[in-house]
């Protein structure tokens, strides 16, 4: 029920027809009696700098859910930023301080890390492979190092994209060990695909599947499908795993703390969703 005291969480982005954040949050808000809601908001690039602003003007406005095409330019917008959206390079949430400053940071990793904690899995003095250094696997990479990792492998074909996240990762986390342009899962306790491969039928798989180890983790950002080719391999050999969806539930426990919202688990929400197809874990979400 919206009425005069509702506060508004503006879900940034363009085009807005896959936007899923609205059916996680409003049952969520409903069920808990939370005076808030999510409110889908096309917006495109070139008038996003000036609505961003605009938007925190409004007097019962909360906070801003960001997405594609807005998570990088969000960056230069904002008074204040955390270390993660530093590093990632990257935002997507952004709220007012008690002094009217726009704060931002970056929750896609989180939700990774969280995911895979949740499952058992220690980060702090662990070690990892991150295969894409574009958006998401920046701030994977970003919350593994902020999370304790020990040493971190990072992979992907443009070089310079690679070069540019591993010089923020030193700027930031200087104790973090690095190694650049190898895609090889042998050794490493955590692997997470961060490329579009395995979106498609017939994509190449990301790694070298027989590298695999029993004992490492393999977390997925997919989510055009639950089980993805990657997945279905390292689960066959063993493995540990984590659904792209997983990843995506988790970091909303996330948003709420950032959002001053009362918080809950990754199982409410998926009780609560509602998507216009049954399956609790929906094919994406943006």
């Amino acid at each position: 029920m919206i009425s005069g005291t509702t506060r508004l969480i503006a879900h940034l982005g363009y085009p807005t027809g896959s936007f899923k954040a609205p059916m996680i949050y409003n049952p969520y808000f409903t069920d808990r009696g939370i005076d808030a809601v999510v409110v889908p908001m096309g917006c495109r690039a070139v008038e996003y700098p000036d609505f961003l602003k605009l938007f925190f003007r409004l007097s019962n406005s909360l906070g801003a859910l960001i997405t594609m095409p807005h998570k990088v330019t969000t960056i230069a917008l904002l008074d204040e930023i955390g270390t993660t959206a530093a590093v990632a390079g990257a935002c997507n949430a952004v709220r007012l301080d008690d002094r009217g400053r726009l704060v931002g940071e970056m929750f896609d990793g989180e939700g990774f890390v969280r995911g895979l904690t949740r499952k058992g899995r220690v980060v702090a003095g662990a070690t990892a492979l991150v295969v894409g250094c574009g958006g998401v696997g920046s701030a994977i990479a970003a919350s593994l190092a902020r999370a304790g990792l020990a040493r971190l492998t990072l992979f992907d074909p443009d070089a310079a994209a690679m070069e540019a996240l591993a010089g923020r990762l030193r700027r930031h986390y200087p104790e973090l060990a690095l190694v650049l342009g190898s895609a090889d899962p042998a050794g490493q306790d955590i692997v997470a695909n961060a490329t579009p491969l395995g979106m498609k039928p017939g994509d190449p798989l990301p790694i070298d599947v027989t590298r695999l180890a029993p004992e490492s983790f393999v977390g997925e950002v997919v989510m055009s499908q639950e089980i993805t080719p990657l997945l279905a391999e390292a689960r066959s050999r063993g493995c540990a795993y984590q659904v792209g969806t997983d990843m995506l539930f988790e970091q909303i426990p996330a948003y709420l703390d950032f959002f001053g919202l009362p918080t809950t688990t990754p199982e409410e929400l998926r009780r609560l969703a509602r998507f216009s197809k049954p399956d609790p874990r929906p094919p994406g979400l943006a």
